[in-house]
């Protein structure tokens, strides 16, 4: 069993306590808070962020779920009811940036929030991380995938939902050299099967789980690892991987954790 070694991650209500304002809001998410899979992936992203050294802070409690499942799910009041809640915190610290690792995050708090008062810059942690690198701030000298292939799962609230195809892309590129496309890829990728708050219900009638059949897709490119970029995705690839008897063989990753072995923090 590995002991995770604890992680100096700086909470909003302390920082502005200290009369400091960091440039940027790490929202964690849900996923990131409660489950186990993709709390190590916030970790990741949490350690990327020290290492770079960037003025950043999380909200710790003060973060509430931004509405989006509720919202999917057709419960507009719950919605709205989650977003005035966490738009009068942000509000309150006179957030500007916010970076997520969520993509369903990423796209409620770009493009829900802001009718209902909550106006921020939005940054895809994929994005930054294209960003970091491209400018030379994140140097990856180290290769721990050295002779491994990859393919990548476009998240449908990334690619098809706003636009974000290259930065992912060119993150995992300036590790493993090249991306073994599916066939079916950015604005004709498949839905992993957990968009629109399907995660949260029972299947419907049909012949094969979402999950299953993109998982198949998977496999047939012979890889050694699948990165992803959404919760959602980990969990449904994850499984399907499961299902399939193939855990022995093909790995699933989020990017920040690619990055964070790159870097071996």
């Amino acid at each position: 069993m590995t002991i995770e070694t604890k992680i100096d991650v700086p909470v909003m209500a302390d920082v502005v306590a200290k009369g400091k304002k960091p440039e940027y809001l790490y929202w964690v998410g849900c996923a990131g808070a409660f489950d186990d899979r993709y709390q190590k992936v916030a970790r990741a992203f949490a350690k990327i962020l020290n290492y770079l050294g960037v003025s950043y802070a999380v909200l710790g409690t003060e973060e509430s779920c931004t509405g989006d499942p509720a919202k999917r799910a057709g419960n507009e009041m719950i919605f709205q009811m989650q977003a005035m809640q966490n738009i009068e915190i942000l509000n309150g610290y006179g957030v500007k940036k916010i970076i997520c690792t969520c993509p369903h995050c990423y796209n409620t708090l770009k493009n829900e929030y802001p009718d209902l008062g909550g106006k921020y810059e939005l940054i895809n942690y994929t994005v930054f991380l294209d960003e970091m690198i491209r400018t030379g701030k994140l140097k990856l000298e180290n290769n721990p995938f050295k002779g491994e292939s990859i393919t990548y799962h476009d998240p449908c609230y990334l690619g098809r939902g706003n636009g974000i195809y290259d930065a992912p892309r060119n993150v995992i590129k300036a590790i493993f050299g090249e991306v073994k496309e599916m066939k079916r890829a950015r604005s004709y990728g498949l839905c992993c099967g957990a968009g629109g708050a399907q995660m949260f219900k029972e299947a419907e009638k049909g012949d094969k789980e979402v999950n299953m059949e993109r998982t198949e897709e998977i496999i047939e490119r012979k890889v050694d690892k699948v990165a992803s970029a959404c919760p959602f995705c980990m969990t449904m690839l994850t499984d399907g991987i499961k299902l399939k008897n193939k855990e022995a063989e093909l790995q699933n990753l989020d990017i920040a954790e690619i990055i964070e072995k790159a870097l071996n923090l």
